[in-house]
């Protein structure tokens, strides 16, 4: 009988030939428009065709599976290795699995992971226990790599230039009725800065910081309704530095754990893009990765499942 652990995330492609399916599932089975098969095209190839996440994603498991001595697999919720399959192949592996421990590559609102792991092994027929991590996202070792990384960005500048910048903490954007019916990323999410702007501020108690939501979806939903997503948008807030004085930005996409088409696009070419249009100066923050500093917090969160 064993223990084995899986980290689900959102999932991304291995190759552009998979960007229809994948836009599919997102949108619950309708097939993406030409017009967003290629502006999604043309976004990972800005990036060199492919997402590094899963990657990076196998690279943190590996090093977590050493430390732990267990099976640690990835898994996808929209887009392969679902975790059926990966379920499926442990099985083969390591024999019959008697618990689960789900810690999900999204630390904040992570409960919708863990239920998909739960109906995959329910849709397999295991007897397997799941436990679960909903939200993860304050854990202090997690949120002290994210402010160490913007303690070394902010280090190389002159106090002159520390003080004309402005950091901004990012996460991903959600349609604003999924906040208005009670979901708590906002909240989770906001509750982790407090926790990072508290570590960062031991160094540079002055930081002037700000918070937005980028990579917002379409404008309109459903039947053509119009579609509100959660902000400020990061343009809103660079314009927001930019009028109050600020030379330039310093983006920390804290939302997210490693580099992706979210950050490696929205934020490498779009959002510095916007700042060059604005007249400020752009940096962004180191994403966590596979770095050591983020499998300790992943380790942490697993032993207390465990």
């Amino acid at each position: 009988m064993a223990t084995v652990v899986l980290l689900p995330a959102h999932g991304t492609v291995e190759s552009l030939d998979e960007l229809p399916g994948f836009l599919a599932n997102i949108r619950r089975g309708q097939p993406p428009s030409a017009e967003l098969l290629h502006e999604v095209t043309s976004r990972y190839q800005a990036i060199g065709g492919r997402s590094p996440l899963n990657d990076l994603s196998r690279a943190a498991a590996a090093k977590l599976e050493a430390r732990l001595g267990l099976p640690v697999r990835i898994a996808g919720r929209l887009w392969k290795p679902y975790p059926n399959d990966v379920l499926a192949d442990l099985q083969k592996s390591v024999g019959e699995i008697s618990n689960i421990v789900v810690l999900p590559l999204a630390q904040h609102s992570a409960s919708i992971y863990v239920d998909h792991v739960t109906k995959a092994v329910s849709d397999l027929g295991l007897s397997a226990k799941v436990t679960g991590a909903s939200d993860w996202g304050q854990n202090r070792t997690l949120n002290r790599a994210f402010a160490r990384r913007i303690v070394d960005a902010l280090k190389p500048l002159s106090a002159e230039e520390r003080a004309g910048t402005r950091l901004i903490l990012s996460a991903h954007s959600l349609p604003k009725f999924l906040i208005d019916q009670g979901d708590a990323y906002e909240h989770e999410f906001r509750a982790a800065c407090a926790i990072v702007l508290e570590e960062v501020g031991a160094t540079y108690p002055d930081v002037d910081a700000a918070i937005c939501f980028q990579s917002q979806g379409m404008s309109t939903g459903p039947g053509g309704r119009p579609m509100v997503w959660l902000g400020p948008t990061l343009l809103e807030g660079m314009t927001a530095a930019r009028d109050a004085g600020k030379t330039g930005v310093l983006i920390a996409s804290i939302g997210f754990l490693a580099d992706h088409v979210e950050v490696l696009f929205d934020l490498d070419h779009e959002a510095k893009h916007q700042a060059a249009e604005l007249g400020l100066r752009f940096a962004r923050t180191a994403s966590l990765n596979a770095d050591d500093d983020f499998v300790d917090a992943l380790e942490e969160e697993v032993r207390k499942l465990l």
